[in-house]
């Protein structure tokens, strides 16, 4: 079992002068494309109860660049049990993971967050007519991007790859093993199709 760094170091060696020049503390031009093609998001936080981490998407950069240093996440319709905004009020520190379809690299950012419920903001980010809950703002401490081995290595975007939803449970299934056989799976997920229709903002 290792303990150590020293340890970990002797098997590993030292990163490569790129993997740590590819490190920056804003969000250049280059960055800049993967946030604004990026329509997924992975949300990382820590707080007193536990870790988290949380999907996020909508239409492809809608995570907003307000300038280098500052992202705009909005925080839409969900199940409330807001997990990582307990996060982020008890521990700011935050981690983001930006996936673009098709493309292999992917973009971190690490910063600390704020919660914001300003009226302007929200509005601004209304998708018709509807107002996300509150905004996430990113305070930007570091930025960098991964190579594509994870992707080539699971070949995720290989459709021959993609599995058939029915090879899993249904929601209702989980919900019925969770919730006891009273629940009624099959009904559930027959109105899962409209429930997405009028929540997803």
């Amino acid at each position: 079992m290792l303990t150590t760094i020293e340890q970990l170091e002797k098997i590993y060696g030292q990163p490569h002068e790129r993997a740590i020049n590819k490190e920056i503390t804003f969000v250049n031009e280059d960055y800049r494309a993967f946030i604004e093609f990026s329509p997924f998001v992975v949300l990382a936080t820590a707080g007193p109860e536990g870790l988290d981490c949380s999907p996020r998407g909508d239409t492809p950069g809608f995570v907003r660049i307000i300038d280098q240093h500052t992202l705009a996440i909005p925080d839409r319709i969900g199940n409330n049990r807001m997990d990582s905004l307990r996060n982020i009020i008890s521990d700011p520190h935050l981690a983001l993971l930006f996936v673009v379809p098709g493309v292999g690299e992917t973009l971190r950012v690490n910063g600390r967050g704020r919660i914001s419920d300003d009226a302007a903001l929200l509005e601004s980010f209304a998708v018709d007519g509807k107002l996300p809950r509150t905004v996430i703002l990113v305070d930007v401490e570091a930025v960098y991007f991964h190579c594509s081995k994870a992707f080539a290595r699971s070949k995720l975007w290989d459709p021959t790859r993609h599995v058939e939803r029915s090879r899993l449970p249904s929601a209702g299934a989980i919900h019925r093993r969770l919730n006891g056989e009273s629940f009624d799976a099959d009904a559930y997920d027959l109105a899962q199709i409209e429930r997405m229709r009028n929540s997803l903002y």
